[in-house]
């Protein structure tokens, strides 16, 4: 039997039995089914080792069970968090500009779109997105240019005339 044939073997006669465990445990069936689903990739990632396990259903189980509790304590601290720190201040939504820039954003060729986002939102220079990009000064100069140009006729106003 080969590697793959071996580990479906056990996929197959386990998963039920393993999934009822973990729901079990943790209450909850996604959980259970994201707890479970995780202890199977590793495994299948460890498959020389797991195979020679004595028992590698138990060391699913033992896995799987390990992966709820990290989950347990992750919201767990998250809680605590929450107390300690109260709620996240809510953020605001974008408001209509900002969301007809981003539709035209996405009209644009995908390496005007990175130019413009890399110099005008992170305020990078254009040696930096050149060397970031791989592309020549020269030619991130262009992008952001024609990419201006476009991005005001998608948006319907006048371009302001600057040096780059």
């Amino acid at each position: 039997m080969s590697r793959a044939d071996d580990y479906d073997e056990l996929y197959r006669a386990c998963r039920g039995r393993l999934l009822g465990y973990v729901y079990a445990l943790t209450g909850d069936v996604t959980e259970a089914q994201d707890a479970v689903q995780e202890a199977f990739i590793r495994a299948w990632q460890r498959w020389s080792t797991v195979s020679a396990h004595e028992n590698p259903e138990a060391w699913l189980r033992v896995t799987a069970t390990r992966i709820a509790i990290s989950g347990w304590r992750r919201t767990r601290n998250r809680a605590r968090a929450h107390v300690r720190h109260g709620a996240p201040l809510a953020v605001p939504g974008p408001d209509g500009d900002t969301v007809d820039v981003v539709a035209a954003l996405r009209r644009l060729p995908e390496e005007q779109r990175v130019a413009l986002a890399l110099h005008h939102l992170v305020g990078m220079a254009i040696k930096d997105i050149a060397a970031e990009t791989g592309a020549p000064v020269g030619t991130v100069k262009a992008r952001l240019s024609r990419g201006r140009v476009a991005l005001a006729g998608l948006l319907g106003t006048e371009l302001e005339v600057r040096d780059v």
